[in-house]
């Protein structure tokens, strides 16, 4: 299905951008250095999916989980959220938020608990993406990482 999952590079950017795009996700504060603590699956030189960690301490923000349509329902998904757990554990990431308007089930298969949005600790309330790119209603959800 896919040659790897591995850290996204700078070169990585465009089709990044073209993917979060594509699923109505926000890039706006996606940034090189951010970039860095994101993972790309690669088909060749096609970007499969990627997934995106915001470290902030000892607790981090998932962000931007997209599997290309052509390859959703293969656990793609499931693949790249548990190394991007991998990753956060690596960068002393304790637990791990995230905010979602259409994920909530599938994160909580894995392990995510919803917790009221008011719950979040201060670094992940002042990231942008919970202060700005995401709707007041979304769901906030939470997992402690082994």
């Amino acid at each position: 299905m896919y040659t790897m999952i591995g850290t996204a590079s700078p070169a990585d950017h465009p089709a990044v951008a073209a993917l979060l795009d594509a699923s109505g996700l926000p890039r706006r504060d996606v940034t090189d250095a951010l970039l860095a603590h994101f993972l790309v699956a690669k088909g060749g030189d096609e970007l499969l999916g990627v997934i995106g960690l915001e470290p902030l301490g000892d607790v981090g923000l998932l962000r931007s989980l997209v599997v290309a349509a052509s390859h959703r329902g293969r656990g793609l998904g499931i693949e790249l959220t548990r190394a991007l757990e991998r990753h956060a554990r690596d960068q002393g990431v304790a637990q791990l938020f995230l905010l979602t308007t259409t994920a909530e089930r599938f994160f909580g298969k894995l392990g995510y608990e919803t917790i009221p949005r008011e719950d979040a600790p201060p670094p992940i309330q002042g990231t942008t993406e919970y202060r700005e790119l995401c709707s007041s209603t979304s769901i906030c959800m939470v997992k402690t990482l082994d």
